[in-house]
């Protein structure tokens, strides 16, 4: 199975000596994340986020079907994650690797089980049809960061996708198109996102958001899962590396820091959609510049 390049003798030494000094070596503060840009396509529920070099590209659909026979007044909503060749030669179409195995349980357990998305918003008829929620997500370019910007990308798709409208008169479930009525956002309960930490000299340094270099040099990775109100969902903790229990503690500080800073990224850029599709906002600011 290919590997991912190891950086070389030199190069690791360079990078741990400037770590000693609080040196990156793209010039990063420890705790900075790298440039985030958030972009969406045409359709509703498809976010591309770009963290860095690494870029995620997350698509939300939905299909009508019969429910779990255990959950039969909740829909269904289901992760799936694509590590493309073209991302890096490290990833195989076809294969789950370790890293993409590790990936869908971290999301799995940030979004879905931390129950960020109310399945019984999804249900149509009890007991006989329900949403099938999907959430498709392909990775484009890694450098790093891969946990976060997933999690982040799959989120934003969620808050921007909206799902038919539909109404339900004597049994019969009638579904109206974008032309009948206005589709609707999902329920969204709260709204998770992950930070990793990577550590180095067992918790002595640690970095946020580290490149795919710092990430083959680091001992091991924090990974925290927080919604902007302060609620953890999740902390795990990955590599040999021991890490002092108070040093865990102010990595989860850290973090939720970066929850905030990142939930308000997210904000923007729905809002900044949200503006741009507003045709009749658009018209109206046309006639006042129009008028002036």
């Amino acid at each position: 199975m290919p590997r991912e390049a190891e950086p070389s003798i030199n190069d690791r030494a360079f990078l741990l000596q400037a770590l000693q000094e609080n040196i990156r070596l793209d010039g990063r503060a420890l705790d900075a994340y790298r440039h985030l840009d958030i972009s969406f396509g045409d359709d509703y529920g498809v976010a591309d986020v770009r963290l860095g070099k690494t870029r995620i590209l997350t698509r939300i659909s939905a299909s009508i079907t019969a429910p779990r026979p255990d959950r039969k007044f909740d829909g269904i909503f289901t992760i799936t994650t694509e590590l493309s060749p073209l991302a890096s030669p490290a990833f195989e179409s076809g294969r789950q690797s370790d890293l993409e195995t590790h990936l869908s349980r971290i999301l799995e357990t940030s979004l879905r089980r931390s129950q960020a998305l109310s399945t019984e918003s999804l249900c149509l008829v009890a007991g006989q049809k329900v949403w099938a929620l999907r959430a498709d997500i392909h990775v484009l370019d890694y450098d790093g960061g891969l946990i976060d910007a997933c999690c982040l990308s799959t989120l934003t798709a969620l808050r921007h996708y909206r799902i038919p409208d539909t109404s339900v008169k004597g049994g019969d479930l009638t579904v109206y198109t974008s032309l009948e009525r206005d589709p609707v956002p999902l329920a969204l309960l709260h709204h998770p996102v992950c930070v990793t930490l990577n550590f180095f000299e067992s918790g002595e340094k640690w970095l946020v958001d580290a490149t795919l270099m710092e990430q083959q040099c680091s001992e091991g990775e924090i990974v925290v899962a927080a919604n902007p109100q302060g609620e953890v969902c999740l902390v795990q903790k990955g590599g040999g590396g021991e890490v002092d229990a108070l040093v865990l503690l102010r990595c989860v500080e850290v973090a939720m820091g970066k929850v905030r800073e990142l939930g308000k990224a997210m904000d923007g850029a729905l809002a900044k959609d949200a503006k741009r599709r507003d045709k009749g906002g658009m018209s109206r600011e046309l006639r006042a510049e129009n008028e002036r």
